[in-house]
């Protein structure tokens, strides 16, 4: 049992390491030529295409609704994925799309996240507190820290669970649910059962059949036209969907100026780090 916990434990460290290195390295200095596509509602074209899919009815951060959209160049392969879905018996559940600044800001931060990626840390360091620059380190893989390579910013990616079309109520198995953050959460993790790696494998397969990757070190995430996209598939291109502030009245994005700038202060992470104390201590 405690070889199986080192093993566990050495795993999640060295994904974790990187996927940071994937992020600062690769993606971080990777060029992005922003072909300024409009947004497009998932929840209309779907309706439209008389496709079936699902979205979730939970609330965002701050209480802010959930931005289920992606660029409109991705429209086709998104509705053509859920149709094939749909014919595997399956229907796509759509948990999150585009966000915010404000979104991605504070989802890093809110107790729900933060406590369980902290717990996560002192478990890998032996219960030790981790510094504000580790938990920096930890959540730029699970969160993403900087909008050049927060994807769900670029309005290029979606975090998908896939439920049975016959019964709404059963998800097919994945290993863990949406959020799992644990040594489950790589795509391809050792730990995970045998029929839910399968089924990992299976959705990937599709999605990319339909121009989407899969990001490595979640289960649940992926997104094309942007960097990581082309630097996964080698493709040589610059990533034509970079992080934007989006208009959702006049439908229009902006590239954001500040797109390397940490969304999150040292400060503000010792700040959580404190609170996330406190909470799991009652």
């Amino acid at each position: 049992m405690q070889s199986d916990e080192v093993a566990r434990r050495a795993y999640w460290t060295q994904q974790l390491e990187e996927a940071y290195a994937f992020m600062f390295e690769s993606i971080l200095p990777y060029p992005v030529v922003e072909c300024g596509e409009p947004f497009v509602s998932l929840r209309e074209v779907a309706a439209q295409a008389d496709v079936v899919v699902a979205f979730s009815s939970l609330k965002h951060v701050n209480d802010l609704d959930r931005l289920f959209y992606l660029r409109e160049g991705q429209i086709p392969n998104f509705l053509g994925a859920a149709k094939k879905m749909n014919e595997l018996g399956w229907v796509l559940r759509v948990e999150d799309g585009y966000r915010t600044r404000e979104i991605q800001k504070y989802l890093g931060l809110t107790p729900k996240v933060f406590d369980a990626v902290l717990q996560r840390v002192m478990w890998e360091l032996g219960g030790k507190v981790p510094s504000p620059e580790f938990m920096f380190r930890r959540c730029s893989a699970l969160v993403a820290t900087v909008p050049k390579f927060a994807t769900h910013m670029s309005g290029s990616a979606i975090d998908i669970s896939v439920m049975s079309r016959h019964d709404p109520a059963l998800e097919v198995d994945r290993g863990g649910p949406y959020i799992e953050l644990s040594e489950l959460t790589p795509m391809n993790s050792p730990f995970v059962s045998a029929l839910g790696l399968r089924h990992r494998k299976k959705i990937t397969a599709l999605m990319r059949d339909y121009g989407f990757v899969e990001y490595p070190w979640e289960f649940w995430h992926y997104s094309s036209g942007d960097a990581y996209d082309q630097f996964l598939r080698k493709t040589g291109k610059p990533a034509i969907y970079g992080a934007v502030d989006w208009d959702p009245v006049k439908n229009v994005v902006t590239p954001m100026a500040d797109a390397t700038t940490p969304l999150n202060s040292e400060e503000e992470i010792r700040t959580e780090i404190e609170a996330a104390l406190q909470r799991l201590a009652k």
